[in-house]
């Protein structure tokens, strides 16, 4: 039996999603098909709440109400935020431009 397809992403860069159970929310900056980070990070989060890996991971410039950070999510953990706020990330300015609708959209030549 052949590895099946990776599936299409359902988030594109750009796009504003919030975890579905932590309280943090981030645009999207990157997007891997299937998890691609290292072992260790993977061992760290508890076997209960482990997603799978055959599934899209997203690169997010994060917030929490305490801080900004980067933050690696499956997709089966992030919903669409559908708030409008905007976001405060200190990097979002170097890759993003804010659109008339609220969103963000990718800025040309923008290094991710």
């Amino acid at each position: 039996m052949s590895p099946s397809a990776p599936r299409l992403a359902k988030f594109m860069i750009g796009d504003v999603v919030r975890h579905r159970v932590y309280p943090f929310r981030g645009v999207i900056f990157d997007v891997d098909p299937t998890f691609s980070n290292t072992e260790e990070w993977w061992e760290a989060i508890p076997e209960d709440v482990r997603p799978v890996r055959d599934q899209p991971f997203y690169h997010l410039l994060a917030e929490n109400s305490e801080s900004e950070y980067v933050a690696y999510v499956s997709e089966q953990n992030l919903i669409p935020d559908t708030s409008g706020d905007p976001l405060r990330h200190p990097q979002i300015d170097e890759m993003f431009e804010r659109t008339p609708e609220g969103g963000y959209r990718a800025l040309e030549g923008a290094r991710h």
